[in-house]
């Protein structure tokens, strides 16, 4: 049997009809920049997250690099983040010449450890980045509580969490702004690359607006400094017609990560791999179906062996890539994420999972841990 780690082609087959409809429109409209499905995607996922403004940009980081920007991240300032993540997350940060500063992640939800958060919070840190990973919030109303008590705003990075939700509350409704990504792979993904910003503060969403268009408010005349990072129109019109569905797929996740749960139990391979662990209060939408095991990497390779397909997010911690050896961390500063990375692999999550795939999967691992 071959369970793809992703299958995108079944999704397109599945809703191919409505997808070749907004297809033509916007072929037909020729208006291809930002309007009309723009504007209309921008309401939809606006009403949707809980916030009152949604502004449609060119991807995840840029949304990420925008909202720094935003709040006026200068040369020299900090930035707090967690070094278990995708680079994105501290990249955008010394793309304008600021300092990453880490903070470790818990072992069960592989968030930001808030319980660390108040002590890496210098005079010069000039917002948190807290990053909702896999699919499960971050712990926002302690991370809020800290940062609103000093004055630091904190910009949600939701890329991989649309439609995650902690106590009651949505991911990228929580903090100043929230990114999210529009890449193929996501749980709402589009043809191509994409991102959105979110935010409840008017006036954040017109600089943010501003911004994606080269600080420009109208033709030739600009007002900030900006940037290129606007959302075609025809991402918008496929990721409209995704969004339709956003709902039934989050459910068939939530649902494939229960019968995980329950085919690990029935072979009792659950005291031998640990499964992801949701905070109380957390709805996890399961972007990601992350194991953890000291036989990482053997499994992996045992997995793709046997059409299994299989991913390990993430293999080295930021703070031990090479490009930020001038940081000054070392082996051993954060050895939750050191673990993690040496014990993490994403296993098939994918809508359209049959039971017959998802008991293959279990039933590979089994044998490999068997032998």
């Amino acid at each position: 049997m071959n369970v793809p780690l992703l299958d995108l082609k079944s999704q397109y087959a599945s809703i191919k009809q409505d997808i070749q409809v907004v297809l033509e429109e916007v072929c037909e409209e020729q208006s291809l920049i930002l309007g009309t499905h723009v504007q209309n995607l921008e309401q939809t996922l606006a009403s949707y997250i809980g916030t009152d403004h949604a502004i449609g940009v060119a991807s995840g980081s840029d949304a990420l690099l925008l909202s720094l920007m935003e709040v006026g991240v200068q040369p020299g300032d900090r930035v707090v983040t967690v070094p278990f993540t995708f680079f994105a997350s501290a990249g955008v940060i010394s793309r304008l010449h600021a300092r990453p500063v880490f903070v470790d992640v818990t072992p069960d939800t592989f968030n930001l450890d808030s319980t660390r958060l108040a002590d890496s919070l210098t005079s010069d840190v000039k917002a948190i980045l807290p990053i909702h990973l896999f699919g499960q919030c971050a712990d926002m109303e302690t991370i809020l509580q800290i940062a609103d008590a000093r004055g630091i705003p904190v910009i949600e990075d939701a890329c991989q969490a649309i439609g995650a939700a902690r106590n009651g509350v949505r991911a990228g409704a929580f903090g100043r702004t929230g990114g999210f990504s529009f890449f193929p792979s996501k749980n709402l993904g589009g043809f191509g690359d994409g991102g959105l910003i979110t935010t409840r503060d008017p006036l954040v969403a017109e600089r943010l607006q501003l911004l994606r268009v080269h600080g420009s408010r109208s033709e030739y005349h600009h007002h900030l400094i900006g940037m290129n990072s606007r959302l075609d129109a025809l991402q918008a019109a496929i990721l409209h017609v995704k969004f339709q569905y956003l709902a039934e797929w989050t459910a068939k996740r939530q649902a494939h990560a229960a019968s995980y749960r329950q085919l690990f139990q029935a072979c009792g391979l659950d005291e031998r791999v640990t499964v992801p662990i949701v905070a109380s209060g957390n709805s996890h939408v399961y972007n990601q179906f992350t194991i953890r095991t000291r036989q990482r990497d053997e499994l992996s390779a045992y997995l793709t062996h046997h059409g299994i397909g299989n991913r390990i997010y993430y293999p080295v911690p930021l703070h031990l890539q090479e490009c930020y050896q001038d940081l000054g961390y070392r082996k051993g500063d954060f050895p939750v994420s050191e673990q993690l990375s040496q014990e993490v692999l994403s296993l098939p999550i994918y809508p359209e999972l049959t039971q017959d795939q998802l008991q293959y999967v279990v039933d590979t691992i089994k044998a490999f841990l068997n032998k």
